[in-house]
C-alpha cells in the first residue's frame, strides 16, 4: 500500500466544512448566503466523487486514510447540499408566498380604487410660519445689495448711539 493522498483529500473536506458553517449563517440572512455554500458543497461532492473513482481504479496507489478522509468529506458535502438546499428552497417559497400576497393586495386596492394618491407631505402649504397672513412680506430683503445697505445702516445707527 502506498502513502499517496487522493487529489481531493484536503479540498473536499475543507469545502464541506465551510459550506456547513456558511449554511448555518445563511439561516440568519434570509437564505441569500445559502447559495454560495450550496455551490461550494456541490463542487466538494464532485471532487470527492472523482477522487473516490480514482481510488477504485487503483486502490494500491493511495492510502486507506486518504480514502477514509475523502469518504467522510463526501458525506459532509452531501449533508451540506441537503441543508443548504432546504434553506434556499424554504426562502424561495417564502418569497413567492409573500410576493403573491403582496401583489394580490396591491391589485385588490387598484381594482377597488381606494388607493391614496395624495402626497403625505404637501409642498404647496410648506411654510416656515403657521400664519402666513400675519407675516409682513415687505420686510424680507433677499438681495445681497440690500443686505449690505442694511449693514451700513446698522453701522450708522451704532455710530450715532456712540456719539
Amino acid at each position: 500500500m502506498s502513502e499517496n493522498k487522493l487529489p481531493a483529500d484536503p479540498l473536499a473536506l475543507v469545502l464541506g466544512i465551510i459550506a456547513l458553517v456558511l449554511g448555518i449563517a445563511g439561516c440568519c440572512c434570509y437564505g441569500i448566503t445559502a447559495l454560495i455554500p450550496l455551490v461550494m458543497s456541490i463542487i466538494g461532492l464532485v471532487v470527492a466523487n472523482k477522487s473516490l473513482k480514482a481510488y477504485r481504479e487503483n486502490p494500491e496507489g493511495f492510502s486507506e486514510l486518504s480514502r477514509s478522509n475523502v469518504s467522510m468529506a463526501r458525506v459532509i458535502n452531501i449533508i451540506a447540499i441537503v441543508f443548504n438546499g432546504i434553506i434556499v428552497l424554504g426562502f424561495v417559497i417564502l418569497f413567492i408566498v409573500y410576493g403573491t400576497f403582496l401583489s394580490s393586495e396591491i391589485m385588490d386596492s387598484y381594482r377597488s380604487g381606494d388607493f391614496d394618491t395624495t402626497d403625505p407631505y404637501e409642498w404647496d402649504t410648506d411654510t416656515l410660519y403657521d400664519d402666513e397672513e400675519d407675516y409682513e412680506y415687505d420686510r424680507i430683503e433677499v438681495d445681497t445689495i440690500v443686505t449690505d445697505s442694511t449693514i451700513i445702516y446698522e453701522i450708522k445707527e451704532i455710530e450715532t448711539i456712540e456719539n
